[in-house]
């Protein structure tokens, strides 16, 4: 019999990722997460953070956290479904269900269980799931865990959705869709999948995730963005970005939560959020709601940054919201440009293929970006860019911040590729 374990022997990506010095992930943070953090030491830059509203480190969260633990403990030690459900849950559940203009809500662990739990539970064995070719992965996971069947339509494509609509006509459906998609930083084309929705019988899941604290008059996402709040069936949000905490909460009519709360396997089987995390999204709700120039200057800076990237030749793509890609199209470069990027002084993202079509850095800002970290980012940027070849070189920006030496980089095109390709296609396969 083969060992089990052979896999795990015979997995070189990261180590060969890191021996040519541009493995990108699991670096160490030593200070709260802002728009600055300490990594080896050293501040540096962050644009690689859902932490759109800058609430992570509020005073008045961490304060709430604190209130909680004191109050409640570390722990609920057990499942919502048993021991696990307390007074706060069921507080910030229900002012989370009146800010998103549903009847109740349920608040998970976390977002991904949030996603797994709702859509395994919501598709039976004789219905369909209907998901965005670029949904998020949660999505996509608890489409795999559910009964029914899953079936896709290209991204944004209204014509290629009416065609899986038509060829399901007949069974039971639920359209899933990102309300602001996590790589590309476009926005579900709501207005169209409503009209699909009501024409062909089927429902509405819209994962705001991106898009609470960022899209919407208040903030409530992309339902509110379009005016179509009350069109859409099941909002799921995490609190792990705008929120400042963790978890997720699924939110819709009674009878939907009551189901969900009584069939979702991985609220019944997940120990219960602690004290401390739903203190924090307690008081960041408010937040959320009290201080809109947050936004305000949110999009203030979104507007800046894509601008700024787009003026020095940079292919921003589709984004249309505070998740800004930089197209790079090559694996090895995106790596490059990430590791010379935080020698640089700013803490970015590489994604590759197949999470993505082309390789991308993906850039995120938040309302606690100054105009000297904006610029700051923006002349690193550009330097960098130039120097791997992905911009032409000479001046396009009068740089407000100093120089540091070059990085250089050399390696085997080829040994990099092989080392990442069945890593990555197994991580992100859809």
């Amino acid at each position: 019999m083969n060992d089990i374990f052979k896999k795990c022997y015979e997995f070189t990506a990261t180590k060969d990722i890191k021996a040519q010095g541009v493995y990108p992930y699991f670096k160490k943070v030593e200070s709260a997460q802002g728009p600055e953090v300490i990594i080896g030491g050293r501040k540096i830059v962050v644009v690689c953070s859902n932490n759109y509203l800058g609430l992570a480190d509020h005073p008045k969260v961490i304060e709430g956290s604190i209130k909680a633990a004191k109050k409640y403990g570390t722990s609920c030690t057990g499942s919502r479904f048993l021991n696990g459900t307390n007074d706060l849950h069921e507080k910030v559940e229900k002012k989370f269900a009146k800010f998103v203009g549903k009847e109740t809500a349920i608040l998970f662990t976390t977002g991904h269980h949030s996603n797994i739990g709702a859509i395994s539970s919501l598709v039976g064995k004789n219905d369909i799931v209907i998901t965005d070719k670029l949904d998020h992965a949660s999505i996509i996971d608890g489409c795999r865990l559910a009964l029914g069947e899953m079936v896709r339509f290209r991204h944004n494509d209204m014509a290629d959705l009416e065609r899986q609509l038509i060829k399901n006509k007949d069974a039971s459906a639920i359209i899933v869709v990102d309300g602001v998609f996590s790589m590309e930083g476009d926005i579900a084309n709501l207005p169209e999948i409503v009209k699909l929705a009501k024409r062909y019988g089927v429902r509405i899941f819209v994962d705001e995730a991106h898009s609470l604290g960022v899209l919407g008059e208040r903030g409530t996402g992309t339902g509110e963005h379009f005016g179509l709040q009350s069109d859409v069936d099941v909002v799921m949000a995490t609190a792990s970005k705008s929120l400042a905490s963790i978890g997720g909460f699924i939110a819709s009519s009674n009878e939907v939560i009551e189901y969900i709360k009584h069939t979702a396997r991985s609220l019944i089987f997940t120990a219960s959020l602690p004290p401390a995390c739903v203190g924090a999204i307690d008081v960041a709700l408010d937040i959320l709601q009290q201080e809109p120039e947050r936004r305000e200057t949110l999009w203030k800076n979104t507007r800046k940054m894509k601008e700024g990237f787009q003026s020095m030749g940079l292919d921003t793509g589709t984004s249309e919201s505070p998740i800004i890609p930089i197209t790079v199209g090559d694996d090895m470069k995106a790596f490059q440009m990430c590791r010379m990027l935080f020698d640089e002084g700013v803490f970015t993202s590489p994604v590759v293929s197949p999470a993505v079509p082309q390789a991308i850095i993906r850039t995120s800002y938040m309302a606690t970006h100054t105009d000297a970290h904006l610029e700051f980012i923006l002349d690193k940027f550009e330097k960098v860019s130039k120097q791997v070849g992905l911009i032409p070189g000479g001046n396009t920006r009068k740089s407000k911040t100093s120089a540091k030496k070059s990085w250089k980089f050399a390696f085997s095109r080829k040994d990099f590729a092989d080392a990442t390709k069945n890593w990555f296609k197994n991580l992100w396969s859809k």
